[in-house]
């Protein structure tokens, strides 16, 4: 009776672990090819994006079609690996791009008279995009450390859909 019982708490065992390992493998897979859910912090890209908000993003569409203008994507900081940053494509490769040319901080507090601004007109290399914020006056982007490679991005942005109120694509 009692070797009976074991068996069947092993093989109940090997089917809880088969299961188990089985779901981790689809939700890895899922999350790393397909898409995934992002929690969004700083205010970069208000106001369409805020703090907390949670966004369903995409990994497939690389596949069947180009990253255009105006697409919000998820990607690997080119100033810190570790983090990722959300911000909107304003140009993809051999578009013209004109911005204003940024002053370094310690620049502009070193002189107190007001820096003169200047525009700067460039193109978008082959394999790169130009990524901003919305929130121009309080966003790190392109403008400050040029166009990134398509390889940083790693998925583009479908829908907010959190907080449910206020659900939309995007």
């Amino acid at each position: 009776m009692k070797m009976g019982m074991g068996y069947t708490v092993l093989s109940r065992l090997r089917t809880l672990a088969r299961y188990t390992i089985a779901y981790a493998c689809i939700t890895h897979c899922t999350f790393e090819y397909v898409g995934d859910f992002v929690l969004c912090k700083g205010p970069s890209m208000e106001p369409t994006l805020f703090s907390d908000n949670v966004l369903l993003t995409e990994r497939l569409s690389k596949y069947w079609r180009k990253y255009q203008s105006g697409d919000i994507i998820i990607a690997v900081s080119p100033v810190n690996a570790s983090q990722y940053i959300c911000k909107r494509i304003v140009a993809v490769s051999g578009e013209k791009i004109t911005t204003l040319k940024p002053h370094p901080i310690e620049a502009e507090s070193a002189s107190k008279q007001p820096s003169e601004i200047s525009m700067v007109t460039d193109y978008v290399p082959h394999g790169c995009v130009w990524i901003e914020g919305d929130n121009k006056s309080n966003s790190s982007d392109s403008r400050y450390y040029g166009p990134i490679p398509l390889g940083l991005i790693r998925s583009r942005v479908v829908c907010r859909i959190w907080p449910l109120s206020e659900l939309t694509g995007l």
